[in-house]
C-alpha cells in the first residue's frame, strides 16, 4: 500500500485551459490525472448529439487531450480518470483506444462504467413504483414525463475503484460525481473501505477543491486577484493525499498562480448548501470540521476532517424541454446613449404588445451598466455607449421567432446612432430546464466493462 499519492486536476469544466492536461502530466510528478467535463445541462446536449450519431453523445474536448497526455501517462504510469465520457461513454472509449493502436501502445486498459443513464427505464422505474419528483419543490414527475431529454444517476467512487482494482489505466465514466473522481484513488491506493467516513470525507473534499480546475489556485480569486502571479500559466491544483486522510493540496513548481489558505477557502466555498452536510453517494461530509494550515509556498495541508454515513439514495440529474429563447443586441452610441436605449426598448415591448406575442419573459439589459448587478447598479452621469441586450422566452416557437424579427427594425425606426447588429436576426433555442430528484440506490446498480488494446 502506498504512503502517498498525487492527484491532479486536469479540467475543471468542458471548455476549461486547453494546456492544463499537458502541463500537469509533463512538468512535475503525478499519479493520477482526474478532468471533470459534465454540468448538468451538458448531459441533455450529449443526449442529443448520441441520437442524432450513436458514435457521439460525449465530450469531444477529450479525445485530442488525451492524444496530447497520453504517450506521458503510459511511460509514467500516470492513471487517467474522467467523467468525460458523458451519455457515451463507450463510444469515447473506443475513440481513444483507435488512437492507441494507431500509436502502437499496447497493453493500455479502460474501465468504462456504465449504469448512470436511465432515461430509457423511466417507464420501468414507475411501474415498480419508484418516483422521481423533483426533490426541491415536490412537483411530480407527471408533470415533465413527456419531455424529459436526459436522466443520470449520479454514482460515486465505487465503480470507478472498481475498474482500478481490474487494471484500468484510464477509466472513463458518465454522470459521476465531480468528488468521486478523485476519492476513488484514495480508495483504491489506501484500502479505505466503503465505511471509512471520515477519511472518504477528507478525500471527497479534496476532489471538492480540484473539481473547478484553477480555482483553488488563484484562478477567480476574489479576495486580491492582483496578487495572483503569472495567470497566463496559472498551475492547476493537486492533491498530495496520505493514507491517513491528510491532503496537502500543491501545484508544479515553476508555474503560475498561487495555493493558499484563502484560495482553497474561496473553493471549499462553491456549491456546498449545508455546510455541516455536504451530501454525496460516498459519505456525508462536514465542512465545519475542516482545518487548514500553511505549510510552506504553495502548500496548504488539510486534516481534522469528520465524515458521516452515506445516504440510502443517489441523486438524479434530469433535463427537460421548457419552450424556446432568443436574445438580440444593438449599440447605442453617444450623446443620450443611455437614453436612447431605453426609448428603443419601450418600442420594442409596443411592438411585441402590439403582435399579440405570448411571451412568459422579457428581459432587458445594458451591457456595461447593470447586466450583473440590475435594478441596484448606479448609473454614471456620462454613458458613451450602451449595448441593449433583450431577451424573450414562451413556448411557442413561433412568437419567440416573430420577437426576434422585431430586433433589426429598430435600427431605421427606433431612435438614432445605432450600430452593432452583424450577426442577424437572434433565432429561437430551446430552453433546457433541470429537474433534481433521489432514487434508492437498491433500484440501480453501476457495472464496469475492461476493453484493451
Amino acid at each position: 500500500m502506498k504512503e502517498k499519492i498525487r492527484i491532479a486536476s486536469g479540467q475543471g469544466f468542458w471548455g476549461d485551459l486547453q494546456t492544463a492536461p499537458l502541463d500537469q502530466v509533463s512538468k512535475g510528478p503525478i499519479d493520477y490525472i482526474v478532468m471533470d467535463f459534465l454540468a448538468e445541462v451538458t448531459m441533455s446536449i450529449l443526449q442529443k448529439q448520441k441520437k442524432r450519431n450513436p458514435e457521439l453523445g460525449y465530450a469531444k474536448d477529450l479525445i485530442p487531450l488525451t492524444e496530447q497526455i497520453l504517450p506521458i501517462c503510459v511511460a509514467k504510469d500516470i492513471k487517467i480518470i474522467t467523467n468525460g465520457g458523458g451519455a457515451n461513454p463507450q463510444a469515447c472509449s473506443e475513440a481513444i483506444l483507435k488512437y492507441a493502436q494507431k500509436r502502437g501502445i499496447k497493453g493500455l486498459k479502460i474501465g468504462i462504467v456504465h449504469g448512470d443513464d436511465i432515461l430509457d427505464k423511466m417507464g420501468e422505474l414507475r411501474g415498480r413504483g419508484i418516483n422521481l419528483n423533483n426533490m426541491d419543490t415536490g412537483e411530480s414527475i407527471e408533470t415533465i414525463g413527456h419531455k424529459i431529454l436526459s436522466a443520470n444517476v449520479y454514482f460515486g467512487a465505487a465503480p470507478i475503484v472498481e475498474a482500478l482494482l481490474q487494471g484500468a489505466h484510464i477509466v472513463i465514466t458518465g454522470r459521476t460525481t465531480d468528488t468521486g473522481l478523485t476519492l476513488a484513488p484514495m480508495m483504491y491506493e489506501f484500502g479505505w473501505s466503503e465505511n471509512d467516513w471520515d477519511k472518504l470525507a477528507s478525500g471527497t473534499i479534496a476532489g471538492h477543491i480540484l473539481e473547478c480546475g484553477g480555482q483553488a489556485s488563484g484562478g477567480n480569486f476574489s479576495a486580491d486577484w492582483r496578487s495572483v502571479p503569472d495567470l497566463a500559466h496559472i498551475g492547476f491544483p493537486i492533491a498530495e493525499a496520505y493514507s491517513n486522510g491528510d491532503i496537502v493540496i500543491t501545484k508544479h513548481d515553476q508555474s503560475g498562480g498561487m495555493v493558499t489558505v484563502q484560495t482553497v477557502k474561496e473553493q471549499l466555498l462553491y456549491e456546498i448548501g449545508d455546510p455541516t452536510r455536504y451530501v454525496t453517494p460516498d459519505v456525508i461530509a462536514d465542512f465545519t470540521t475542516i482545518n487548514l494550515e500553511q505549510e510552506s509556498k504553495d502548500r496548504v495541508r488539510m486534516f481534522g476532517v469528520k465524515g458521516k454515513p452515506a445516504t440510502e439514495t443517489y441523486k438524479v440529474s434530469m433535463s427537460y424541454h421548457e419552450g424556446y429563447t432568443a436574445v438580440g443586441t444593438l449599440t447605442f452610441a453617444w450623446p443620450d446613449a443611455l437614453e436612447k436605449a431605453r426609448h428603443a426598448d419601450e418600442v420594442l415591448r409596443t411592438r411585441l404588445r402590439d403582435a399579440g406575442l405570448h411571451l412568459e419573459a422579457i428581459h432587458t439589459e445594458f451591457l456595461g451598466l447593470n447586466s450583473c448587478h440590475g435594478p441596484i447598479a448606479e448609473m454614471p452621469n456620462v454613458v458613451n455607449e450602451v449595448v441593449l441586450r433583450v431577451g424573450a422566452r414562451s413556448k411557442s416557437h413561433a412568437d419567440v421567432e416573430r420577437f426576434g424579427k422585431e430586433i433589426a427594425p429598430l435600427i431605421l425606426t427606433g431612435p438614432p446612432g445605432v450600430t452593432g447588429f452583424a450577426g442577424g436576426r437572434p433565432k429561437p433555442s430551446e430552453v433546457v430546464s433541470y429537474w433534481p430528484a433521489l432514487i434508492p440506490k437498491s433500484a440501480v446498480t453501476p457495472s464496469v466493462v475492461i476493453q484493451q488494446v
